[in-house]
């Protein structure tokens, strides 16, 4: 994500033909969304008081370290974005400014869009249970597991829900936490298969990481150039492509063994 998408030759360009114009467009708004880094959450911890995974029918293990998916907190569908916003936001490493369309895809009203990205939060936290009883061979619906992260919508939680149950579950498959004990952070969608799929706002999203105590964040493989450009000094990256590429290099931080990086 660049802080901008459009190109400061367009925008000067766009200042020329018409002094009067610059006045209509000050206070005109704009097709843009403003986001900055947004709350994190720990999937091993408990949200409101209440266990963000819950498992019922099977033994589960005590965790240590956090595992925090990530977030990013964006203007309303229909609040106005002036072009003094676009210009301050372009300085600015904390703010991004977004096309609209690709922030809030679906249109409609608040509640629509509202109720769109609740469901498909629901739709993730069902494909990140099946991703992770799939990756321990176990036959998705064996177990009963509930998953409860409030006033969060969209799909890119997925990918931590799924690291989350496996924690609880198997740990790094040799007693000890697939933390490590570490906060790893990290962000993508995932699919019951275990593939990892890209999302928005990765930039900020390292920095809400970084903010809130974590040394390690996972990134999908194909937005390792946009997590970079904000990179926090301290943050180590590790680009994934599925889940089991996940596991296997958290496992590797505490056993010495070779790990991706962007």
């Amino acid at each position: 994500m660049g802080r901008v998408f459009t190109p400061p030759r367009a925008l000067a360009l766009a200042a020329l033909p018409v002094v009067a114009l610059l006045g209509v467009a000050a206070f005109a708004p704009l097709p843009f969304t403003l986001a900055q880094p947004g709350t994190t959450a720990n999937v091993l911890g408990d949200d409101h008081g209440t266990p963000v995974i819950s498992i019922k029918g099977t033994p589960t293990r005590p965790t240590e370290g956090e595992l925090r998916m990530t977030t990013i907190v964006a203007t309303g569908p229909k609040e106005d974005v002036g072009i003094g916003d676009v210009v301050d936001s372009w300085f600015r490493t904390d703010r991004a400014v977004l096309p609209h369309d690709s922030v809030y895809p679906t249109g409609g009203s608040e509640k629509e869009i509202e109720q769109h990205n609740l469901d498909d939060m629901t739709k993730s936290q069902d494909a990140a249970a099946d991703a992770a009883l799939n990756y321990l061979g176990r036959k998705p619906g064996s177990v009963d597991i509930t998953l409860h992260l409030a006033d969060v919508g969209g799909p890119s939680a997925g990918l931590f829900f799924a690291l989350g149950i496996v924690d609880k579950l198997d740990g790094d498959g040799s007693g000890g936490d697939l933390t490590g004990g570490r906060t790893v952070a990290g962000t993508g969608t995932i699919d019951a298969d275990g593939d990892v799929g890209a999302v928005g706002g990765v930039s900020l999203k390292t920095q809400a990481a970084r903010r809130d105590g974590a040394t390690v964040f996972l990134v999908p493989k194909a937005e390792c150039s946009e997590a970079k450009s904000e990179l926090p000094k301290g943050l180590r990256l590790i680009p994934v492509k599925t889940l089991k590429d996940a596991v296997n290099s958290l496992r590797a931080l505490d056993r010495g063994g070779k790990i991706p990086s962007c």
